[in-house]
């Protein structure tokens, strides 16, 4: 159940926080690849499971460590999501990697133009 309740929780917000906090945490590629291997249907479901519940973290509203301390925000964030790659990134593929990269170069050419 929890796999199922963090699956809809990523699908919801995942892209909104992303978008919001983008420019003030320097892993946004290795989160964007994490999410693209979390959802790729050729994953196996333990690794899928793994990235959600970091994915998921990621969103929580409530943290650790408030993702508004300026500097400070988003270290528990990373050492989640860094430990959870590190478990699984021989299944992140350069593909995952390169839609990533793609993904954030079309979302900062989106900020710069709504600007």
């Amino acid at each position: 159940m929890a796999s199922t309740s963090n699956e809809t929780t990523v699908v919801r917000d995942f892209w909104p926080k992303l978008k919001k906090s983008m420019a003030s945490i320097p892993f946004a590629e290795e989160v964007v690849a994490a999410y693209y291997c979390a959802f790729d249907p050729a994953t196996p479901i333990k690794v899928k499971g793994v990235l959600l519940a970091a994915l998921a973290y990621f969103i929580m509203p409530i943290d650790v460590i408030p993702d508004v301390l300026l500097g400070l925000g988003f270290t528990d964030d990373m050492a989640v999501l860094y430990t959870a790659i590190t478990m699984i990134r021989s299944h992140m593929t350069q593909a995952h990697r390169d839609k990533a990269k793609d993904t954030l170069e079309k979302l900062k050419a989106e900020t710069v133009q709504n600007s």
